[in-house]
């Protein structure tokens, strides 16, 4: 794959072969970018989801979406497209992700965090969760999305800067209305994504100086084909939370990564549903 024109700024969105990440990964190829992006399925048909609650004997579900599909979409915009196949439970390839792009288009201007480790019994009560589980959860959606920033932010510092997005979760800061199954979530889950959440205050805290900025999106309660597929989304609606359109995120992740008025936002958690609200208000 040839280098990318140095008219187009590049873009790494990570699980964008469906949900949050592949509406992001189309709207910033909108936007002027190119695009390169991750997930585990290759090809579609390959996409499957495992269980929220149990050992994971069961085989998982099937979902739709995989790299092939996303890459096509991107190119259809007249974006070029670099799809990464990555796991993000395995660091070699988060941080070969990472090199692949740079090796092959030289830069990232901006990192958009969004995979998530999906495990078998991830939301499992208290009682019922495997230790182990909950500590592949951690290195999966902390541990790892630490490496990528790592791998990635070098390059920024050298290029004169970048900007890094990574999708936090409500469910870091918000205890949940009732246990996992019944409109709330498990806690092996929510105590990673809490983890991740500290990484974007960090980077602001060494980087900006030098042109690196980070952003917490909250994307709100957005029921993704692998949310849908895993159940339990029905239960959380119930308790009060309301969805946010799958787009909505993407919507404001190009607003953060080329809007000025964006500046304002760095130290605070940025609530999707709120900013896209304000973006179609009368002033915008």
């Amino acid at each position: 794959m040839s280098s990318t024109s140095d008219s187009r700024p590049v873009a790494l969105v990570t699980g964008a072969s469906r949900g949050i990440g592949r509406p992001v990964a189309l709207a910033l190829a909108r936007a002027g970018y190119d695009v390169a992006f991750t997930a585990r399925t290759v090809a579609e048909g390959q996409g499957r989801i495992p269980p929220r609650y149990g050992s994971g004997e069961n085989e998982g579900f099937a979902v739709p979406g995989s790299l092939e599909t996303t890459g096509a979409e991107i190119e259809a915009l007249g974006a070029r497209a670099l799809p990464v196949r990555m796991d993000l439970l395995d660091l070699e390839s988060v941080r070969a992700a990472a090199r692949t792009v740079l090796a092959q288009w030289g830069r990232i201007d901006l990192l958009v965090n969004n995979a998530v480790a999906h495990l078998p019994g991830n939301h499992d009560r208290i009682l019922d969760l495997d230790l182990e589980v909950a500590a592949r959860t951690m290195t999966g959606n902390y541990l790892h999305q630490l490496a990528l920033i790592q791998s990635v932010v070098p390059a920024m510092l050298e290029q004169g800067g970048g900007t890094i997005v990574n999708l936090c979760s409500g469910s870091a800061t918000t205890d949940p209305p009732a246990p996992p199954g019944e409109g709330g979530w498990g806690v092996a889950y929510s105590a990673s994504k809490a983890a991740f959440g500290r990484l974007a205050g960090a980077v602001n805290a060494e980087y900006l100086g030098r042109g690196v900025r980070a952003f917490n999106l909250d994307p709100g309660f957005v029921v993704t084909e692998a949310g849908a597929a895993r159940g339990g989304t029905a239960a959380i609606a119930a308790s009060g939370f309301e969805p946010t359109p799958e787009d909505a995120p993407a919507r404001a992740v190009v607003w953060l990564a080329s809007s000025p008025e964006a500046e304002r936002f760095l130290g605070r958690v940025v609530w999707t549903p709120k900013l896209v609200a304000k973006l179609d208000g009368p002033s915008a």
